[in-house]
């Protein structure tokens, strides 16, 4: 059986629910096309083990992406990827992700701290979505 592909993390000052988290995690890796139709997410029970949460809180993400049309459930055997996100931007991603680790860069050297660098971001893309972008 082969491993699967994403890897979850828990991040307590994103103001979201673990299965909130997980939920976002697995659309983003949908919308970036890190996973793709036919991928095996991780178990309940290993997901739940990793992150040191009840496994419920993982099954009612897996039932909400499941809901969503995106996952499939399949009794002993695991939940499969039966749609993605990823669209003709995909193409556009690489060359926008080198820019984005050189703001990082350049954003470090300057003295940011991860939360800091976080806010910044935030508070630009939340202005920005209020414009029309050229």
């Amino acid at each position: 059986m082969e491993e699967p592909v994403i890897e979850f993390h828990l991040n307590g000052r994103s103001g979201l629910s673990p299965y909130q988290q997980l939920v976002q995690q697995v659309r983003h890796a949908l919308r970036l096309g890190l996973l793709k139709e036919g991928d095996r997410l991780p178990t309940v029970k290993d997901v739940a083990k990793q992150m040191a949460v009840n496994p419920n809180t993982v099954l009612k993400a897996y039932r909400e992406l499941e809901h969503d049309g995106l996952v499939a459930a399949r009794p002993g055997v695991g939940t499969f990827v039966t749609r993605t996100l990823a669209d003709a931007s995909l193409a556009a991603h690489g060359p926008l992700q080198k820019d984005l680790q050189r703001w990082l860069t350049k954003a470090r050297l300057a003295g940011l701290d991860d939360e800091s660098i976080e806010a910044l971001f935030l508070n630009t893309f939340r202005g920005a979505a209020g414009q029309d972008v050229a």
